[in-house]
């Protein structure tokens, strides 16, 4: 069993670019203007419990197939590109080792609690909603979902937008999703992330508080995406995209 995704061709020799979608997203989240990219391979994939992975039950990170989904590929070299939920399955997998990573770039995603005090107190908040999730309306639960402090930036018209968008999902693996990879079963990554060789670069909306103080704990490059809040690419797609770019210019050519 692999992850289903959608690849784009690209410019030989140029390593491939992997992209893993949030929480109660799906591959196409990461549709990011092509003029900036289009000489990477690109490689999209739905995560375990959504899109066309949603028959894809899984009990912890270990068991995220991300590996095993790669060698269907033919994937030897690339590059994670993970927005939270997505940018702590890249960092997990970073912290493994596995050879052919040679670049990593997160956004707005957690490395891990600190301690148990904290862990119990989110795995009770994430059974709560994973109960909301399996037995009532999708509609109601990521209207309420979405008033939480990290999507405070959000308009009215930005958050309407993504309940519809998010309610076409299936509650039952999304509720199985969120509690086998909760924060609260995730190990801190903090000290791990700080021994991985490849590069490691970390976006943050202007707008997200949270995840810019998250971003100077880590042993990462920075990088502030203006006029955006938690879900950057969402809100100003065209500055992630070029901050992509830009990234992996000065990163490959200089391990020429």
């Amino acid at each position: 069993m692999i992850l289903q995704g959608t690849h784009c061709t690209g410019a030989a020799g140029k390593p491939w670019l992997v992209f893993l979608h949030g929480f109660s997203g799906d591959r196409l989240e990461w549709q990011l203007p092509e003029a900036c990219l289009g000489d990477y391979p690109r490689l999209y994939l739905d995560l375990p419990g959504h899109g066309e992975s949603a028959h894809v039950a899984v009990h912890d990170f270990n068991d995220i197939l991300l590996n095993r989904t790669l060698l269907s590929y033919n994937i030897l070299t690339y590059w994670l590109v993970g927005y939270s939920l997505g940018g702590r399955i890249a960092m997990y997998h970073a912290c493994q080792r596995p050879k052919g990573l040679q670049g990593l770039i997160v956004e707005g995603a957690h490395p891990g609690l600190r301690d148990d005090d904290e862990r119990a107190r989110r795995r009770a908040s994430d059974a709560h909603w994973a109960a909301r999730f399996r037995h009532e309306p999708l509609e109601a639960v990521f209207a309420d979902w979405y008033q939480q402090p990290v999507f405070a930036s959000l308009t009215d018209a930005q958050r309407r937008a993504l309940v519809a968008l998010r309610s076409r999902n299936n509650g039952a693996t999304l509720a199985a999703m969120l509690q086998a990879t909760s924060l609260a079963e995730q190990p801190d990554l903090r000290a791990a992330l700080a021994e991985c060789a490849v590069p490691f670069f970390y976006l943050y909306g202007e707008r997200d508080d949270k995840f810019r103080a998250i971003a100077r704990e880590l042993p990462a490059i920075g990088h502030q995406i203006s006029h955006a809040g938690h879900n950057a690419h969402r809100e100003n797609p065209v500055a992630v995209a070029e901050r992509l770019a830009q990234i992996l210019r000065l990163s490959i050519k200089d391990t020429l």
